[in-house]
């Protein structure tokens, strides 16, 4: 090819070339007209993919002793990663605090026991106390003890029926609709067939007691047949020493089995040491016992000291201030700030609480006697506190509407805590109007109870220090407080913290390991 030939066919691929890839012209311009500066790409129409390697590519490579090595490498420390996770897990799982087993709580033990000894004075009868089965489930209730519904007159055996319904409280079929409504709400009902709850002595004539025990027990089997939960008696010391006492108790506690709901026996009794009610538990093979031991033993020391006895057996023993003789709470406290104070100490008690109607508003009891008979009337239930009425009560429903609402906080509180419903009890420190107490279970939140019902104007100074078996911390939250002195969740110094006349606290702290 000659010399000339060569230079057209340099002219032919220059001007085949794309115009950005032409050289500029002597104005800065290529051929194609574009200014110099400008920069066009080509995106090519066809992408490069990666493939990868082939089998047969990868086959070669697999087995060169390099792979080799990398494969038992990765392999071995695969295993070893695997190995020490599970160690470690097992590590953890023998260290980690064993959960301590919950005891048996059976249904008089999960709320308070609501108990309505005055049907007339609390709604009008067996249909009104259906009526109020909502009122009575939002305090948490999950014990309805009703009664004496039994005819019988004062003192008069031979007028003593306990399978009939006295015709002012109701029928028959009131307590059937009244049962099953309740059952629907999770609520069990017990029934009291004290025999001569009229009169005094409550069992007649000590002479008939086997006559009058056999008649209770008839009469508990004939009842619960009809669906009743329980039957509670009163002055339990005597009728537990009845030869009959263990037919009664077979007749009760005997009827349930693992597939069915327990059946409860309660009993009553007044004037007894924590230690005979200690040893009365035991013998009788009640399921739940009433005192009057907070009404007797009012110092603080005293009442540390009961509490102390009866500790152990928290899920056998109810506590009431003036439950066991019936009597409403406000007897015993008269003031507003004195009830809430009672029920919080009531509700954190090692044990059951026991109420009787109207103590969830701090309903004031009338001392008035009625002439006719000498018996003190029952203070009629007030309704609807959180609205505006018209009638006399109007000056107390503020205060009822507030009691009741912290009624409610401390039941549902204790429902939920297992430090207060099961917990362990430590006495922390005493006084003449005082005292204050640990509940702790497991590894739950703990909780101080701080109560000071005198009426003094001194101030009273609370030592926590710590107990045998267990550490206090330096501080604790505020949980509830009677008093606007102590806001809730603020912090309280344990070492030295001091609580007006008519305060009441509940302090909490965490369980720490």
């Amino acid at each position: 090819m000659n010399k000339d030939t060569e230079i057209d066919m340099k002219e032919v691929e220059l001007n085949e070339l794309d115009p950005e890839k032409q050289p500029m012209t002597g104005d800065g311009q290529a051929p194609g007209g574009e200014k110099n500066g400008s920069v066009k790409l080509k995106v090519p129409d066809d992408e490069v993919t990666f493939t990868g390697l082939s089998k047969e590519e990868l086959m070669k490579v697999a087995g060169t002793p390099g792979w080799v090595r990398t494969r038992w490498v990765l392999l071995v420390l695969f295993w070893l990663g695997w190995i020490g996770m599970l160690a470690g897990a097992i590590v953890i799982i023998v260290q980690a605090p064993r959960c301590k087993a919950i005891p048996e709580m059976n249904w008089w033990n999960e709320g308070p026991v609501y108990q309505i000894t005055d049907l007339e004075a609390f709604s009008g009868g067996l249909k009104g106390v259906e009526e109020k089965l909502d009122d009575i489930n939002q305090l948490k209730v999950k014990s309805l003890v009703i009664g004496p519904l039994h005819t019988v007159q004062a003192n008069q055996m031979t007028g003593l029926n306990l399978q009939e319904i006295s015709a002012e409280l109701g029928k028959a079929e009131d307590l059937d609709s009244l049962l099953k409504a309740a059952h629907k709400k999770g609520i069990s009902v017990v029934l009291d067939l004290t025999p001569n709850y009229k009169g005094n002595p409550v069992w007649f004539d000590k002479i008939d007691l086997t006559e009058i025990m056999e008649k209770v027990k008839t009469a508990a089997e004939f009842w619960l047949s009809k669906g009743v939960d329980g039957i509670k008696i009163s002055d339990l010391g005597i009728a537990s020493i009845s030869p009959e006492w263990a037919k009664l108790r077979m007749a009760v506690q005997g009827n349930g089995t693992d597939d069915t709901k327990k059946r409860a026996l309660m009993g009553v009794v007044n004037g007894m040491s924590a230690n005979e009610v200690s040893q009365l538990v035991n013998v009788s093979g009640v399921d739940l016992i009433l005192s009057d031991l907070l009404s007797r033993n009012t110092e603080g020391k005293e009442r540390i000291e009961v509490l102390k006895t009866l500790h152990s057996e928290q899920r056998k023993i109810g506590w009431g201030l003036g439950a066991a003789q019936k009597d409403h709470l406000s007897k015993r406290a008269t003031t507003w700030g004195i009830i809430r104070l009672y029920q919080l100490l009531l509700f954190t008690l090692p044990g059951t609480p026991v109420f009787t109607y109207g103590d969830e508003i701090g309903l004031q009891a009338n001392q008035m006697s009625n002439k006719a008979n000498q018996t003190k009337e029952a203070p009629k239930m007030v309704w609807n506190v959180e609205k505006e009425e018209t009638d006399g009560a109007k000056s107390n429903h503020t205060e009822y509407a507030e009691i009741r609402k912290w009624f409610r906080s401390l039941s549902d509180l204790r429902g939920k805590e297992r430090s207060l419903l099961h917990g362990d009890y430590y006495g922390l420190y005493s006084s003449a109007t005082s005292l204050s107490f640990l509940r702790v279970w497991d590894q739950s939140e703990r909780y101080i109870t701080a109560v000071n019902w005198g009426d003094g104007l001194e101030e009273l100074k609370l030592n926590l220090e710590p107990t045998e078996g267990v550490e206090l911390p330096e501080t604790a939250k505020v949980k509830l407080s009677t008093d606007k002195d102590f806001e809730v969740d603020s912090t309280v110094n344990l070492k030295d913290f001091k609580l007006n006349a008519g305060q009441a606290l509940l302090l909490q702290f965490p369980y720490t390991g």
